[in-house]
């Protein structure tokens, strides 16, 4: 099989978990199944975190528990927020990837894990540890990379300065996340612009928020500076619970693939299952 020159990673776990409603292990689980068989990168299908703090992830281990990953090509990827997290996700078989948020904001950093940044920095070296003891690899989101809401300082010097901090200590996955949906096309061409050739250990990915007619521009201008990896999620669901718009989401998964196609790149996904897994998301997120 050829080799992908544009990898898409659906987010179901960024779709559900802002939900207030519930969604039944059983209709998570044949969702997922039905996710594995269209050929994502990866997926990011829970979070082992505090059920206090997420409930609609608490049942993360039993889904994991109960998918079929046999025949699929797709990498599962959760995320955590402290070290305990961090060791089931690492002691679960059916995990590749565990991902943490670092945000630059200190504010926010605070709000969702409960350190500063330079004790989530700490929190990294040790998760990253735990990874690779266990054969997992490690993705750091780095939130608020695009700009914050909290009147803290934010330029693109603060992003290249953690960007190398994780680089120094290893870390060869980094997602830049538009946690808020602030950021603009010259802001994202800039970053990549200045990221990938200066690190070129590190894949950098994206994972945007973003309004729906605002979605193309973004990619495009990642895409123009380098990223082939990106974030989306079907129809565009979940995304930003601290945007000031409600009308700001994921980036839809099928803007995603039909870019890949203008621009002929090698995305791996079979549009059949895609379509498949399509329908099931609508009874999933009950939009049926």
């Amino acid at each position: 099989m050829s080799e992908l020159t544009f990898k898409i990673i659906e987010c179901p776990r960024d779709a559900m978990q802002g939900r207030k409603d519930f969604i039944p292990t059983d209709k998570k689980i044949d969702y997922l199944n039905r996710l594995l068989t269209v050929g994502f990168e990866a997926i990011d299908c829970g979070s082992f975190v505090s059920p206090k703090a997420i409930p609609q992830m608490a049942d993360t281990k039993e889904v994991l528990d109960n998918i079929d990953k046999t025949n699929s090509k797709s990498k599962l990827s959760v995320v955590v927020a402290n070290k305990s997290g961090a060791i089931k996700a690492a002691e679960h078989e059916k995990v590749d990837i565990i991902g943490f948020p670092f945000s630059i904001s200190e504010n926010f950093q605070q709000f969702n894990t409960n350190k500063s940044r330079e004790e989530a920095f700490e929190m990294v070296k040790e998760i990253n540890q735990i990874a690779n003891d266990n054969g997992k690899h490690m993705l750091i989101y780095l939130s608020m990379a695009f700009g914050n809401p909290y009147g803290e300082t934010w330029n693109e010097e603060i992003v290249k300065e953690w960007s190398k901090k994780m680089a120094d200590i290893g870390i060869s996955s980094i997602n830049l996340s538009d946690t808020i949906g602030v950021a603009d096309d010259k802001t994202i061409a800039d970053l990549f612009q200045n990221l990938i050739p200066h690190y070129p250990e590190i894949e950098f990915g994206a994972h945007f928020h973003t309004v729906y007619t605002e979605w193309h521009s973004k990619v495009q201008a990642a895409y123009d500076n380098g990223c082939r990896r990106f974030d989306g999620a079907i129809k565009g669901l979940g995304g930003c619970p601290m945007s000031k718009s409600d009308m700001v989401g994921n980036m839809p998964t099928e803007k995603l693939i039909s870019f890949a196609n203008e621009h002929k790149e090698k995305h791996g996904l079979n549009l059949f299952d895609f379509e498949s897994a399509w329908n099931v998301s609508l009874r999933t997120f009950g939009l049926v």
